[in-house]
């Protein structure tokens, strides 16, 4: 009977929307690191645990107050709270229980309900039995006023910081992944200690003239000349004491020395991590942004124009020298290799990122990227350079959504311009971004004047304009040349002198603001005046 209604409560809460939503919400609010709950959580329960510990200090000397008191209740209740709700995340006991019932099920063998319950408890007592979680327990302690010595408890509440700042966190993973070293370590000083304390008991008796009468005062005094403080108190008068107490010092700068050398190159380690993590950090509070791979020539250029635009993004290259480039423009930059997985998952790409640009100077890359990406994404825009025409088709192939050439669009413009200093002047003018020279483009709506005109007969040249190409669906242009797909629509480069406009289509024009604005502006009027006759 128990058994069936521990399983079909198992079921109930497998199926109930409810449990699962409050279960996700107090884990993002917990223990999800990229969740935007957690941050507001644990720089409120910074505030609420060093409160506690000035309230506490602050009674030793001091009257209760009836206000502190109820403080201190409250802040029990909070830490209790949360103690219990991390021991309730800390496992999921119904898919444990639905996983023995199913498999048990299936093999159509019986069902020990005392097994599972064996794992249950197994699984909240390894959580109990973790340093955190007892540092949340003892983190309690000191509000039972009748046992006074438990306030000794309170430094525990400061210990609950590790929960609650990375950097804290940071620390301990640095120490835990030198463990080994600082064992050793500490063994070889237990080992000093030991020896030197012997030793300065024998020497420093009081039956031989020394102040040492006790093993503790000579575990003292080694301690104190180790550590190379020698406050003075005990000192050494013997000839053997004071030599040992030479080779204590010399022995104590060693290993302060080892163990700062240990240190050091734990945080070395770990400081490429650090940054790595920060720049996730900086990602998380993002609502979106776009990934660059490559910091190059063309990377540089887009990076510098989304941040005019004020667009988000991150920049990702396996070359240090560039990636410390992007970092002195203030970009965030990410170290790495942007081909494999790890990487572009950790970078967001299948969370925030609305899009990712390949642009590193070898199409090899590019395809190992693109394809990567499409791989783990199959919806994100993928924008891919080729500098050799024969990998664009590899590039459509393996995922991308477009495809760039600029050493092919350069040379398309050098060869349709050629000859022409103002289209030159013009295109010079935008590529260094210089204000008079700007890119718009101008609707031909269905009364304007211009329908139907061949572009020739607009005369361009004479209202100082330069006509880079036309936009349209209008498939009575598709015999024209120089024409690329763009989505659902077509862009005709440099068209003909006898391309003719309709209805619908878009001239991209180059020119000065107020040129373009005045031809803008004899558009409208024309079409005005078309619609009052009518």
């Amino acid at each position: 009977m128990l058994t069936r209604l521990l399983v079909y409560f198992a079921y109930f809460l497998k199926s109930s929307p409810r449990y699962q939503k409050t279960k996700r919400f107090f884990y993002s609010l917990l223990e999800d690191p990229g969740s935007r709950l957690k941050p507001y959580f644990d720089v409120s329960m910074i505030a609420v645990v060093i409160l506690s510990v000035l309230l506490l200090i602050y009674e030793i000397g001091n009257a209760q107050a009836n206000i502190s008191e109820w403080y201190e209740r409250g802040v029990v209740s909070l830490f209790v709270i949360e103690y219990l709700l991390r021991l309730w995340l800390c496992s999921d006991n119904h898919k444990i229980i639905l996983a023995h019932y199913e498999e048990a099920d299936y093999l159509n063998i019986r069902f020990r309900l005392s097994k599972v319950i064996g794992i249950l408890v197994t699984k909240k007592l390894e959580y109990i039995s973790s340093p955190l979680a007892i540092i949340d327990l003892l983190a309690i302690l000191p509000s039972y006023r009748e046992l006074r010595v438990l306030r000794l408890f309170v430094i525990f509440r400061l210990f609950k910081l590790f929960r609650y700042l990375n950097s804290i966190k940071l620390f301990a993973e640095i120490l835990s992944s030198k463990r080994f070293e600082l064992y050793t370590l500490a063994i070889f000083l237990g080992f000093l200690i030991f020896i030197g304390s012997t030793a300065l008991y024998f020497f420093e008796n009081p039956s031989n003239g020394g102040q040492v009468s006790s093993l503790f005062d000579a575990f003292y005094l080694s301690v104190v000349t180790l550590a190379t403080v020698g406050y003075g108190d005990i000192a050494p008068h013997t000839v053997g004491g004071r030599l040992v107490a030479m080779v204590l010092i010399f022995t104590g700068l060693s290993f302060i020395a080892f163990f700062t050398s240990i240190i050091v190159s734990a945080f070395s380690d770990k400081m490429q991590d650090m940054q790595v993590n920060r720049i996730y950090a900086e990602l998380g509070r993002y609502r979106n942004y776009i990934i660059i791979c490559g910091f190059g020539r063309v990377g540089q250029h887009i990076a510098r124009q989304l941040e005019k635009d004020r667009q988000h993004f991150v920049v990702i290259d396996s070359d240090a020298a560039k990636v410390q480039d992007a970092k002195r423009h203030n970009y965030l930059a990410i170290h790495d290799d942007a081909s494999r997985n790890d990487v572009l998952i950790n970078a967001g790409l299948n969370n925030k990122a609305t899009a990712i640009l390949c642009t590193t100077g070898d199409d090899v890359i590019n395809v190992y990227i693109t394809l990567t990406s499409r791989h783990l994404n199959k919806d994100i825009r993928i924008l891919s350079r080729a500098n050799n025409e024969e990998n664009v088709k590899k590039l459509y192939q393996v995922g991308a959504t477009h495809v760039i050439q600029p050493f092919e669009i350069a040379g398309m413009v050098a060869a349709q311009y050629v000859g022409q200093p103002v289209a030159f002047e013009a295109i010079v003018g935008i590529i260094s971004e210089e204000k008079r020279f700007i890119m718009e483009t101008v609707c031909v709506h269905d009364d304007s004047f211009i329908i139907g005109q061949a572009v020739n007969d607009i005369d361009f040249a004479q209202r100082k304009l330069i006509l880079v190409g036309v936009i349209s669906t209008n498939p009575v242009h598709c015999k024209h040349k120089n024409r690329y797909q763009v989505k659902n629509q077509h862009f005709y480069f440099n068209p003909e002198k006898y391309f003719r406009l309709q209805a619908g289509d878009l001239l991209v024009v180059l020119g000065r603001k107020f040129g373009i604005d005045h031809f803008r502006s004899q558009v409208e009027i024309s079409r005005l005046k078309l619609s009052r006759k009518s």
